[in-house]
């Protein structure tokens, strides 16, 4: 089996992972600033909880829509022009947050931004595809995984101090933080068109001999795996389905936790939403950066990904549980702790999973719908947290729901049946 040397592998990692880990950054921090706005923005307009959990999760729903069309299109005309678009047009929508003063405005708006931001995340998983080997691809997607903690490690206290401009320039605090924020994100998209290159044939920065190394590696995997102009019937096939329902279950944990967060610490603080809050709300994220490099490296080393990724799930369902059963600040905060890291860390041992059987345009759409489902996981999720609330008549009892959909998906995980080498062109079959 041919293999690639360590230091070509580095030459790529370094001029890649770097540039898309910064682009993951301000993606996450423009789809949950809304949850550091939400104290300041809901007193300034009025909107009621129940119309702002809607608007948070709507994002998803558009995001959802364009998904699988939006990947296409990226595996088509490729990844420098397409990311570019991306970036840009969502950087725009979200500064324009700045005019939503009322519920239509901004469920539109916020709705726009999904639309938007399609295809970005499965974009850049197909497109890491490209570059790195299956063995390789566990610790790369957990290396990019670092956007999401490293956006509330700096963007928290950012967005804390952004909402600390209150009245500057007439404008207040929360419309400071989506101008700025999105504005940051139109700046990186056209940084995006000039540095990317689609495919390792396109690398100037790597040398003939390079470039036909990597490439005829990467060509030697994908003839193993089910081929490419079948999109359609991937995303058809029930292992790809089974991953769907885990991954939803996944983000629905990942963002009931994330848009209510800053308020949840501003609760254990006694205190509002600002900058000492964000510098707070920052040390979960410091630990889940941590996790999202050690557990991938683990699941590689050791090819128990199945096992791995489900434990993963289970120290953050108890950890979600965790931090609303415990009365005691520090105890709360070390329970989130262990709630972040556990959802950010399985994160980049279960894309695993699709890439290791699925290729080409198969991948694409297939990548696309799994993240898709992931998006609807991230609308339901502030909803059906406000209806628990609402039906138990209790704050705690949304974050206990989600604690139980986390354990559901470690379960799930489980189910999953590895895929043999041997038996190339098929999909692997999942235990239910």
């Amino acid at each position: 089996m041919n293999t690639l040397p360590a230091s070509l592998l580095a030459k790529v990692s370094w001029r890649l992972l770097p540039f898309l880990l910064l682009m993951y950054i301000m993606a996450f921090l423009d789809r949950a600033n809304v949850g550091f706005a939400k104290q300041a923005f809901q007193a300034d307009t009025g909107i009621s909880d129940t119309a702002f959990a809607f608007g948070a999760g709507v994002f998803f729903a558009g995001y959802a829509l364009l998904e699988v069309p939006s990947n296409l299109i990226l595996h088509k005309i490729g990844a420098k022009l397409w990311m570019c678009r991306i970036m840009v047009t969502w950087g725009l929508v979200s500064a324009a947050m700045v005019f939503a003063h009322n519920e239509t405005t901004f469920y539109v708006l916020r709705f726009l931004l999904g639309v938007a931001e399609a295809g970005f995340f499965p974009g850049v998983i197909l497109y890491l595809t490209y570059w790195f080997p299956q063995a390789a691809r566990g610790r790369a997607m957990g290396f990019f995984y670092f956007g999401a903690p490293l956006a509330f490690i700096f963007g928290s206290p950012l967005s804390g101090l952004l909402l600390e401009l209150d009245g500057v320039l007439g404008s207040h605090g929360w419309q400071w933080l989506f101008a700025v924020e999105g504005l940051m994100a139109t700046a990186v998209g056209v940084w995006a068109y000039f540095y990317l290159d689609n495919r390792p044939a396109d690398a100037k920065w790597l040398s003939v001999d390079e470039r036909n190394q990597l490439q005829s590696v990467l060509d030697a995997e994908d003839s193993q795996k089910q081929g490419h102009g079948s999109a359609l019937k991937a995303m058809c096939q029930p292992a790809v389905l089974y991953l769907c329902a885990i991954y939803l279950l996944i983000q629905a944990s990942v963002y009931g936790v994330v848009f209510y967060l800053p308020s949840q610490v501003a609760g254990l603080m006694g205190s509002k939403v600002g900058f000492m809050v964000g510098l707070v709300s920052a040390i979960p994220w410091v630990c889940a950066l941590i996790a999202a490099w050690r557990v991938p490296a683990i699941a590689d080393r050791t090819g128990q990904r199945r096992l791995v990724a489900a434990l993963t799930l289970v120290v953050s369902g108890l950890g979600i549980a965790a931090s609303v059963t415990f009365a005691n600040p520090l105890l709360a905060i070390l329970a989130l702790c262990f709630a972040a890291s556990g959802f950010i860390a399985v994160q980049p041992v279960f894309w695993t999973f699709p890439g290791s059987f699925l290729a080409g345009s198969a991948a694409a759409g297939a990548i696309a719908l799994i993240n898709s489902f992931g998006a609807l996981g991230g609308f339901i999720a502030p909803i059906i947290k406000n209806w628990a609330e609402g039906a138990f008549q209790t704050p705690t009892a949304g974050l206990y729901l989600l604690s139980v959909t986390t354990l559901i998906a470690a379960a799930l995980i489980m189910g999953i049946r590895p895929p043999k080498s041997s038996a190339a062109h098929k999909l692997p079959t999942y235990q239910h």
